[in-house]
């Protein structure tokens, strides 16, 4: 089970907190974000060129392989000032 995360603006838009799915099919952040984008709708909020993502509390690149057990957070880019 892939523990899955949102945070800030990506939680508002999504209606949700968080949400477990079945690694199966999904070997890495990128599968998984392909995964969710295919939702459709609001789930689009997901292709953003600027979005962020944590695996096992440590920042990462869509790159990272994913194995059973881990906790994934997605969220936008922080500025401020």
């Amino acid at each position: 089970m892939i523990r899955v995360q949102y945070f800030a603006r990506y939680r508002e838009v999504l209606g949700i907190d968080g949400e477990q799915l079945q690694p199966a099919s999904l070997a890495s952040l990128d599968q998984l974000r392909r995964h969710l984008l295919s939702r459709g709708g609001v789930w689009q909020v997901l292709a953003e060129a600027n979005l962020m993502c944590a695996r096992n509390q440590e920042l990462c690149s869509l790159e990272t392989e994913l194995a059973d057990g881990d906790e994934v957070a997605f969220f936008p880019t922080v500025t401020g000032g």
